[in-house]
């Protein structure tokens, strides 16, 4: 989305006077006052037209187009296009959006000066407060389910008994068809794709972000206001680690019970409003049961839940799982990728219901997006991954 916004129209030529105004005109002293009058209407009405009513109140636009050069760890980074030169950072700070339209919108914050967030509707709407769509999905965080962490808010559960599970998950209605999910991963780095991804797929979509990627709150306000439910990714030790090293908070297998909390403290207070984690590599740290009975134990505490990409499907920890039933986007060939969604299609069809995941390369969300868009119309149902999670 965000589309262009269209040149200004050049304004009517004035009306051609009569020539009884002309002969009026002519005259040395009429013409002269009756052009100050003229000019002086013309420049009011360009001020009235043209004049910022908000030019007292500082404002600082956020183009949400880039994202800055990312210095941080390696491993997402490196699998994604390189961003142009000369980007701008997305502000970190958490902006307020209440509109879920496909169409642009425009966000203008007052930034350390002061003023309030405004949100530019497409047609000259503005919107402040409501909801402007049933399918945006509340800003994070709510009330009672958050306490203060290393990096920010922590996910609680509330002293109701609300969990962020529940609370940030998309609803769901089953209709009676297979239900098919999809996962993609990868978020938060690369402006275009995550972009693209929040913007072009469906809602049902769920997508899943990196927890080192700068302005994460920002994108993550954005993906729940056009409906989907988040992910956040943690990074796992993998077998061939440190030759694959997915950054200074990873998740070892022997880290030890203390550490690893520390660690996961650290990546869920990065940022709120997501229902669950899942695993950025990891073949190493899900193969160790001790190690994923403190992720689990740490998880079930917070009222969160896990998917993985499927190395983990051995591993339940009494909190909502799932695993996913294909990666589909292991040979990023077009072909290829829908030959795994056709897959997934057929193991919704044995089973009821399937999960895919899939990274935010630009060819697995053009042809996640084609794939999605006559899902219906071939009898399946497409959901979110929380509607297709077990309590294990």
């Amino acid at each position: 989305m965000f589309a262009k916004t269209p040149p200004p129209q050049p304004a009517a030529p004035p009306p051609r006077a009569s020539q009884g105004a002309l002969g009026v005109l002519a005259k040395p002293y009429v013409g002269a006052g009756s052009g100050l009058m003229v000019f002086g209407a013309i420049a009011g009405l360009l001020l009235l037209t043209n004049a910022d009513p908000g030019a007292g109140t500082p404002t600082v636009r956020l183009s949400l187009a880039h994202i800055g050069e990312f210095s941080g760890p390696v491993g997402w980074k490196d699998s994604l296009p390189a961003e142009p030169a000369g980007e701008a950072q997305l502000a970190s700070q958490s902006v307020s959006l209440t509109d879920a339209s496909d169409a642009p919108v425009e966000i203008a914050d007052a930034g350390p000066m002061g003023g309030a967030a405004v949100i530019t509707l497409p047609g000259g709407g503005r919107a402040d407060g409501a909801v402007a769509s049933v399918s945006s999905l509340a800003q994070a965080p709510l009330s009672g389910l958050f306490s203060p962490g290393p990096g920010g808010d922590l996910p609680v559960i509330a002293a109701d008994g609300r969990t962020s599970f529940k609370a940030y998950a998309r609803p769901f209605v089953a209709d009676g068809r297979p239900r098919v999910a999809l996962v993609i991963g990868g978020l938060g780095l690369n402006a275009k794709a995550t972009r693209q991804a929040i913007d072009g797929l469906p809602p049902e979509v769920t997508l899943s972000f990196v927890p080192y990627a700068d302005g994460l709150q920002g994108w993550i306000d954005l993906a729940r206001a056009a409906g989907h439910e988040v992910l956040l990714e943690a990074p796992m030790e993998p077998k061939d680690y440190p030759a694959d090293d997915p950054g200074p908070y990873t998740l070892m297998a022997d880290g030890g019970p203390t550490e690893t909390v520390r660690r996961l403290d650290w990546l869920l207070s990065r940022a709120t409003g997501y229902f669950a984690v899942t695993n950025y590599l990891g073949s190493k740290f899900t193969a160790s049961a001790p190690a994923m009975s403190v992720f689990a134990a740490a998880l079930r505490a917070r009222g969160l839940g896990f998917v993985d990409d499927g190395s983990a499907a051995r591993f339940g920890g009494d909190i909502p799982r799932a695993s996913a039933d294909r990666i589909i986007d292991d040979q990023l060939a077009a072909p290829a990728i829908d030959q795994q969604l056709a897959a997934l299609e057929a193991q919704a069809s044995r089973a009821g219901a399937a999960l895919g995941s899939g990274f935010a390369y630009p060819v697995t969300l053009d042809e996640a997006a084609r794939w999605a868009s006559a899902l219906a119309s071939r009898g399946y149902q497409l959901a979110p991954a929380s509607a297709v999670m077990a309590q294990r």
